[in-house]
């Protein structure tokens, strides 16, 4: 069903767009706001408050003042806030999936996607509060005792990206919560509206004042740059690109911060002769066109054996020709826009420079005309030198080229300083064995398109990052582990000194 703009409107008007801090939502001590613009047609929905210093700062001091008493919190009672959580973001799944394609543009089907598996961070981490375990052991001697306990980091910096805004916000913030960590959230700019629910919804569920502190900026190093530089603060956890990922661990260094970083990628994806070319093709639109190709996972490089390349490359065009284009919220829509006119035009020009390095469009390859930022799927077929295979596209548009066999394969695929996601597609376990473990990828897709997962530890090598969120890993991300050495209790006692 198609959603009325007084729909739109009704779900924007009861939006809180202040700044969060110490349970409070206040308006921004820069006098300031920013614009939030829908990318489908190029216009404001609506302004919010634009953090500066003096708002970070102030949420830093929020967030190192309820630190100990929420590290005391009892284990079950942050499970039952995640859990309510969960509960209360799918009885408004369709708020935030109508809230998600206005202000980034994916389509509903996709945003209500999104809704799924956002929450399930929320139900995942729950069940994770009250089963981090440490342990009691005797040493190998038998001396002493040993025994090693999580214990909370302390106040964290959260930097989400624009392109999953609820998913990314569930991943950093829930771990967080079930470790006993306060925080300071800072939303992409581009998107910064669903989280801005997503704090409403956790102050519903129970979620204490101090504990999570929103700060929206239009400049992140506002934010950013005094906080890293506040002894108080002891993680840091970002989601971005490899250049700003850089940046910011050099800066948190100088404090000796703890850090995750989810980077950037340039995923292959490896077809070889004996692959069912039907899952293939299938696999290559879901792990291609999911979020539009804007995805840190997007497939960026179809490797395919030159026996099969004409006829995986044939079926795959004629899928991406049939995809729609459209504003995400009407219905029959498959592809929504880029989220803003800059990044159309980058990804129109690595294409132009594909063309004019001996590249050949076999379909798409232009932008939309009309209102909004929409460029057409694409499917390319190049050589192995093309630029673009070194290019995060980060958009509709996938480059094909061949390999002649699995050794040019493996090379092909390491051949890039990213290594998040890679993505093969073969009948044979023996092949899929021997080849994942050549690939230098921390996550890999054996015969699927889509891996992302609660449930699983996501995260790159290389330049695509470090550390893990979601699975058992996601919580370590947020504790430290302290040692007690303790004197055998069974041991004789020490006689009297005379």
């Amino acid at each position: 069903m198609t959603v009325t703009p007084e729909r739109e409107k009704a779900l924007l008007d009861s939006l809180n767009t202040g700044v969060l801090i110490d349970g409070q939502w206040r308006e921004a001590s820069t006098g300031r706001t920013f614009d939030v613009v829908d990318p489908s047609t190029g216009k404001v929905l609506t302004s919010v408050q634009d953090a500066g210093t003096e708002d970070a700062l102030a949420a830093l001091d929020a967030a190192d003042r309820a630190q100990a008493d929420w590290a005391r919190t009892a284990p079950r009672e942050r499970a039952e806030i995640l859990r309510r959580a969960f509960d209360l973001v799918n009885e408004r799944a369709e708020d935030f999936a109508l809230l998600m394609t206005l202000e980034m543009g994916k389509p509903l089907v996709e945003s209500r996607g999104e809704v799924v598996y956002g929450a399930e961070f929320l139900r995942w981490f729950s069940e994770e509060t009250v089963r981090h375990y440490g342990r009691y052991v005797t040493t190998p001697e038998g001396k002493n005792k040993i025994l090693v306990q999580h214990r909370p980091v302390g106040p964290c910096l959260l930097i989400t990206p624009w392109n999953f805004p609820l998913a990314m916000a569930t991943r950093k913030i829930a771990p967080a919560i079930a470790a006993g960590c306060t925080m300071v959230v800072k939303p992409a700019k581009l998107t910064p509206l669903t989280t801005l629910l997503f704090a409403q919804v956790l102050e519903e569920a129970g979620l204490p004042a101090g504990v999570l502190n929103v700060v929206a900026s239009s400049a992140a190093s506002e934010i950013s740059g005094p906080l890293l530089q506040d002894s108080r603060l002891r993680k840091m956890s970002f989601t971005g690109s490899t250049g700003v990922g850089r940046r910011l661990l050099k800066d948190a260094a100088d404090n000796v911060l703890r850090t995750s970083m989810e980077l950037g990628g340039n995923a292959p994806f490896l077809v070889f002769e004996d692959a069912d070319l039907d899952a293939a093709v299938k696999g290559a639109v879901q792990a291609k066109m999911r979020n539009m190709g804007e995805a840190c996972t997007a497939a960026n490089r179809f490797l395919v054996h030159e026996s099969v390349a004409e006829e995986f490359t044939r079926r795959f065009a004629e899928r991406m020709a049939g995809l729609t284009p459209g504003r995400g919220t009407e219905d029959g829509v498959d592809v929504g826009p880029i989220i803003d006119a800059d990044a159309r035009e980058g990804i129109h020009e690595l294409v132009t420079e594909a063309v004019a390095a001996g590249g050949e469009v076999v379909t798409g390859g232009e932008k939309v005309e009309g209102e909004g930022y929409f460029y057409r799927p694409t499917v390319l077929t190049v050589g192995n030198d093309n630029p673009i295979l070194g290019q995060e596209i980060f958009g509709p548009v996938a480059p094909v080229t061949t390999f002649a066999d699995e050794e040019e394969a493996v090379r092909l695929a390491n051949d890039t300083e990213y290594g998040l996601a890679a993505y093969l597609f073969t009948q044979g376990f023996t092949r899929m064995f021997r080849v994942t473990e050549r690939l230098e990828y921390g996550m890999i897709g054996f015969n699927a398109g889509v891996i992302s997962n609660a449930a699983a530890p996501f995260g790159g090598v290389k330049q695509s990052g470090l550390g893990r969120e979601g699975a058992a890993e996601g919580i370590e991300e947020y504790t430290s582990v302290q040692y007690i050495g303790i004197a055998d209790p069974w041991a004789a006692p020490s006689a009297p000194a005379s």
